[in-house]
C-alpha cells in the first residue's frame, strides 16, 4: 500500500513548524534584511562583473537554461532505472509533477497574503535595471512565496520519491543554486523561498507522493502503455 503516514506527518509538522517560525518569531525579517543588503551594497557601477553577472542569472535565458539543467536530471535519473518500461513509468512521473506543479501555481496565485520584493519595500536602494542595459528581474510586487523555489521543491520531490538518490541529491542542490539569484537581487525576500515555498511543499506535496496518488497516476501511464502495445512497454504475463 502506497501510504507512509509517519513521513507525511512528519514532513507536515515541519511545514507548519516553518510557517510558526515565520508568524510568531522576527528572526526571519532579520535575516532577510541582513541578506538584501549585503547583496545590495554590490549593486553598482563599481562591480561591473558582478552586476552582469547577477543580471544575466536574473533573465528569461538563465530561466530556459535552468529548465534544460533539470531536464538533464530527470533524463539521468531515467538512465538509472533499471526496470523495464522505464519510459512509459517517467513519462507517468513528469506528466504527474506536472499537473502537481499546475496546481500548486493556480493555488499560490489566488492567495490572500502577499507582499513586494525587498527592492519595493526599501528606499534608497539599488536596482539592477538601473546599472545594466539589458532586461533582468530584480523586483515584484507580490514576491511571497517564491514561485521558481516551489516548482523546484515538486521537481526535486517527485526524483526523490520516484528515482535514485543521486540525482535526487544534485536536484536538491539545484533549489539553492537556482532560486539564489532572484534572492541576491533583491527580488524575492530569503523567507519567500526557505520559508514560504518549502512550507507549502512540506504541507501539501506528501499528500501527494507519501499517498496512492502519485503512484497510482504513474501506473496508470505503464498499464495505458501495456494495453495499447507501445513500444517499449512492460510486458505482463
Amino acid at each position: 500500500m502506497n501510504l507512509n503516514l509517519k513521513r507525511i506527518i512528519y514532513c507536515n509538522l515541519a511545514g507548519l513548524a516553518l510557517f510558526a517560525s515565520w508568524l510568531w518569531l522576527s528572526v526571519w525579517s532579520l535575516i532577510d534584511d541582513r541578506i538584501f543588503w549585503f547583496f545590495n551594497q554590490f549593486i553598482t557601477s563599481d562591480h561591473p562583473v558582478w552586476v552582469n553577472f547577477l543580471a544575466m542569472v536574473n533573465t528569461r535565458y538563465f530561466d530556459a537554461a535552468s529548465f534544460f539543467v533539470l531536464l538533464a536530471i530527470f533524463a539521468w535519473a531515467i538512465s538509472l532505472d533499471p526496470r523495464t518500461g522505464r519510459f512509459w513509468r517517467w513519462l507517468g512521473v513528469g506528466l504527474t509533477m506536472l499537473v502537481v506543479a499546475g496546481l500548486l501555481a493556480l493555488a499560490t496565485n489566488k492567495m490572500t497574503y502577499g507582499h513586494p520584493s525587498p527592492t519595493l519595500s526599501f528606499d534608497n536602494v539599488n536596482f539592477l535595471t538601473d546599472v545594466v542595459s539589458f532586461d533582468t528581474k530584480d523586483s515584484d510586487r507580490n514576491s511571497f512565496p517564491g514561485d521558481h523555489g516551489l516548482m523546484l521543491m515538486v521537481f526535486t520531490a517527485f526524483i526523490f520519491r520516484f528515482g535514485d538518490h543521486r540525482p535526487a541529491i544534485v536536484s536538491a542542490i539545484m533549489i539553492a543554486v537556482l532560486s539564489a539569484p532572484r534572492v541576491m537581487a533583491g527580488a524575492h525576500w530569503l523567507q519567500d523561498v526557505y520559508m514560504g515555498s518549502l512550507a507549502i511543499a512540506l504541507v501539501v506535496l506528501p499528500w501527494v507522493l507519501c499517498t496512492p496518488i502519485a503512484p497510482s497516476c504513474v501506473e496508470a501511464m505503464e498499464r495505458m502503455a501495456q494495453r495499447l502495445n507501445l513500444p517499449g512497454a512492460r510486458r505482463t504475463h
